[in-house]
């Protein structure tokens, strides 16, 4: 740069943390929403694995390697996302049968995956289900389960890859990764290159 070398960067920076509602995944915005970067403590070159909309919590993974970054967000990855969401009204076996089959349109030209989806449990007027998707296109599991009659009313993201939120963790709360938690993310990252 500027007619000297630069060095290649060869230690990174990972971190989980456990977005709250209501704050966004990007550096800036116009309209003075509450931001991720607010809350986290991160050299600029620091970004986000994928994103959450606003209205999601739970992991997000932030790096400073393009490599992994680029390895687990491009579409053929295939890394799996693990949901916890809150739905309204009782899911039938013939609902969770279409979710798993996937094909249906969900809007804005997308035909839905098939996913891995189960109940976990039912009360009045909700269901509580836990699933698997492996692109995160853009409100994914809204749009899906919007499109079978299943508003969500709650979306908590819990695993990512070989990563998982451990229980307990606050909400707002970060940490770094631990080595084991790298060594299987640069594994899978491998494999899904």
């Amino acid at each position: 740069m500027d007619g000297k070398p630069v060095a290649q960067q060869t230690t990174f920076t990972y971190i989980l943390y456990n977005k709250p509602m209501g704050q966004l995944c990007t550096r800036r915005d116009d309209k003075g929403r509450p931001l991720i970067y607010d809350t986290l403590d991160v050299a600029p070159n620091v970004q986000s694995v994928g994103r959450l909309d606003m209205d999601t919590e739970g992991l997000l993974l932030l790096t400073d390697d393009g490599d992994l970054t680029r390895a687990l967000t491009r579409p053929g990855a295939k890394v799996p996302r693990e949901y916890r969401v809150r739905v309204g009204g009782q899911v039938t076996l013939e609902t969770l049968e279409k979710l798993r089959r996937g094909g249906f349109d969900i809007g804005e030209g997308d035909k839905s995956d098939s996913w891995e989806v189960t109940v976990d449990s039912e009360t009045r007027g909700h269901t509580w289900l836990t699933v698997i998707i492996y692109r995160g296109r853009w409100r994914e599991v809204r749009r899906t389960l919007e499109t079978v009659g299943h508003p969500v009313r709650r979306l908590m993201r819990i695993r990512f890859g070989p990563v998982r939120l451990e229980e307990g963790m606050p909400r707002g709360s970060y940490r770094p990764l631990n080595r084991s938690e790298v060594k299987k993310l640069l594994d899978w990252s491998r494999r899904a290159a």
